[in-house]
């Protein structure tokens, strides 16, 4: 084999871009909160600049999942421009995330639920 004699030059993206499309494959695969688990063990340190305590990760791992990962993501740079419209996305999402939940759960399964079955309490 010949070789060219050209080197390629690194940008240094290669290293952005393998960790951000794990954490997309993750989150496709396994949802927002088992991401939200699996970097914050990979990489603490981006979660000590973008929250100064354990209490508001926390509120948004139980509550508001795409929201805090979204935040994670665009704040170590500063929160501005067009990252308000991607927390704002991610609010939306997790917003549908409990609507739909609310309208799916209007579907009852028949039997389950009701006080007229034969082995309720009166």
């Amino acid at each position: 084999m010949r070789e060219s004699g050209r080197r390629e030059r690194s940008t240094g993206l290669e290293s952005e871009v393998l960790p951000v499309m794990c954490l997309f494959l993750s989150l496709l695969l396994f949802g927002p909160r088992v991401v939200i688990i699996f970097w914050w063990i990979v990489e603490p340190l981006r979660w000590s600049v973008a929250f100064d305590s354990f209490f508001l990760p926390f509120l948004g791992f139980l509550f508001l999942p795409w929201t805090t990962l979204m935040y994670v993501l665009v704040s170590p740079g500063g929160v501005e421009g067009l990252d308000l419209l991607w927390i704002g996305l991610a609010v939306a999402a997790d917003l549908a995330s409990y609507a739909g939940g609310a309208i799916g759960g209007r579907g009852r399964v028949p039997g389950y639920g009701s006080n007229t079955g034969t082995g309720s309490p009166s």
